[in-house]
């Protein structure tokens, strides 16, 4: 893809994002995206949104579960970026009205301590950069029409980012058997869904050094204080206006979720 047709792609999942519009994917129009060229379309959207005033403060992955990479027709987990425009404090109503299509999962967040630069990041070196643990919520909002995408579609579209929330209590990451961390998902006052910290990728830390070192091919690298979120445990529900889910984690607390016009 030429330059002028990445920044095609740009200006239209801008629009779309503000417009509060979906539309086809990206490879109808080029059928041979492929996934360097998509994570550079990532890239400069988020160029475009630092220079109208955002902030970035860490980095996401997607599709961390192998349940989920078969739902959606992808093989493997991807990054994506995170801004202070993204950001909700724990209580805070998510604004659904200015969303398209919004969902919402729990998932296990990282706060770094230490910059974390790939290649060759592994767990235990991930683990050892991290300062705290947290419970976390991500609301997640597709461009595309009915959440249909290939990789480099959603790759392109930063991973379907839109609105984060992580919980006020940090837990120190010495002692966590983040593997076995139980999580109970209600929606709206019912039990919907179960997992553990094992269905990313069968360990967040391993989410984390995947993040790093996919990072360093593109020159990047995870910086002290920024924000990771590791990754969907359980499936992503649908987020309504008036609607609450809250995640009950085993040692990381509980945390809520209620949607607003």
């Amino acid at each position: 893809m030429a330059d002028r047709t990445i920044e095609t792609a740009v200006a239209e999942l801008l629009r779309r994002e503000r417009d509060r519009e979906d539309g086809g994917k990206v490879t109808e129009r080029w059928p041979d995206l492929d996934l360097g060229t998509a994570y550079r379309i990532q890239d400069a959207v988020l160029d475009r949104k630092v220079r109208d005033g955002e902030t970035v403060v860490g980095v996401k992955l997607g599709l961390t579960s192998r349940a989920k990479q078969r739902r959606m027709g992808v093989d493997v987990p991807l990054t994506g970026w995170l801004t202070d425009a993204m950001t909700m404090a724990p209580g805070e109503l998510a604004p659904v009205g200015r969303l398209i299509h919004p969902r919402a999962e729990p998932e296990i967040a990282f706060i770094m301590g230490e910059r974390l630069s790939g290649p060759g990041v592994t767990a235990e070196r991930a683990m050892r950069a991290v300062a705290s643990v947290h419970a976390a919520f991500e609301v997640i909002d597709s461009r595309f029409r009915d959440f249909d995408f290939t990789l480099p579609d959603v790759v392109a579209d930063n991973a379907s980012s839109s609105r984060f929330v992580i919980s006020a209590r940090a837990v120190p990451p010495d002692g966590l058997d983040l593997a076995a961390e139980e999580c109970r998902l209600d929606v709206d006052g019912r039990t919907v869904d179960t997992a553990t910290g094992a269905a990313v990728l069968g360990h967040p830390a391993n989410a984390l050094a995947l993040a790093a070192n996919e990072l360093a091919g593109r020159g990047k690298a995870i910086e002290p204080g920024w924000i990771v979120l590791t990754g969907g445990l359980t499936d992503a529900h649908p987020l309504r206006a008036g609607g609450t889910l809250c995640a009950e984690f085993a040692s990381l607390g509980a945390l809520s979720l209620t949607g607003t016009t």
